[in-house]
């Protein structure tokens, strides 16, 4: 299986588990990996497709910029940008980006503070950090509708190989050095932002 094919896999057994999670609704979310390092080109979500079908046009190549790789009816989705800050600034293999009702709740209640921090859940450690006190920190971005502009402004917080951004009311991107360890950066953090949001409804039910 040539690195291309094995990627191509890699991605669609990607999409399939989190298309079961509904969290790509009305065609949302974005999906990005790493097939070159010199020159960067990476597979991305072809824009507007129904991510819980499965075709031969569910990604295409493209390159450090976006643009797409050889000639192709396929357009990059629109968030390609922000994929293109990840893999150009550090050694990331792998891009997440999802829409989904928590942590787009998340985003618009701690949006003014610019960033969500979470400690004493036993699943940061899914983010690499195993001290008994550790923090992890989620910075939240504005929604800039100009994705030029929405990509300078994230790529202010892209300084590791592995993390997330949410953009508020938009959508989470997580990122790692594999395909793995960016699902379970995206799965952690919905995890916690779940977690958040249950727990803030307990608290106000209880007073």
């Amino acid at each position: 299986m040539s690195l291309m094919a094995k990627r191509w896999e890699e991605l669609a057994d990607i999409k399939r588990v989190l298309a079961r999670r509904d969290w790509f609704p009305g065609t949302s979310g974005n999906l990005a990996i790493k097939i070159d390092d010199e020159p960067i080109s990476f597979l991305v979500t072809a824009s507007g497709k129904d991510k819980t079908k499965e075709t031969n046009e569910d990604f295409l190549l493209v390159d450090s910029k976006g643009q797409p790789v050889g000639e192709t009816h396929l357009k990059p989705s629109a968030e390609t940008l922000l994929h293109v800050e990840i893999f150009n600034k550090t050694n990331a293999g792998c891009s997440l980006h999802v829409h989904t009702v928590d942590n787009n709740v998340i985003s618009e209640l701690y949006g003014d503070k610019g960033s969500i921090t979470f400690k004493g859940q036993e699943i940061i450690k899914a983010y690499g950090l195993w001290d008994e006190d550790a923090e992890f920190t989620i910075p939240i971005i504005y929604n800039h509708a100009h994705i030029p502009t929405l990509a300078a402004d994230f790529a202010k917080f892209v300084k590791a190989d592995a993390g997330a951004i949410l953009i508020r009311n938009h959508g989470i991107t997580a990122w790692g050095r594999d395909a793995l360890e960016a699902k379970k950066y995206l799965e952690a953090s919905e995890f916690l932002f779940s977690y958040h949001l249950k727990l803030l409804s307990f608290k106000h039910v209880m007073v």
